[in-house]
């Protein structure tokens, strides 16, 4: 899982920060997201994917891994 995230349409919620804090931050001065960990461990999916579903701005996006044979 790869993520990425537009600073410039976070709205300041929160939401991703209380669904996976290992994975996001917010900045002290506004609020906006800061992301930790652009390629998050496979034990913290589930949760990363629960912060982009509750993301009020749509800030958030993933893409899975390409699998290399």
């Amino acid at each position: 899982m790869h993520i990425t995230v537009d600073q410039d349409k976070c709205c300041g919620a929160g939401s991703c920060v209380l669904a996976a804090p290992d994975v996001f931050d917010q900045r002290d001065e506004d609020g906006i997201v800061v992301l930790l960990e652009a390629r998050p461990a496979a034990g913290l999916h589930e949760a990363v994917r629960e912060a982009a579903a509750v993301c009020p701005a749509a800030a958030i996006t993933l893409e899975q891994a390409q699998e290399r044979v």
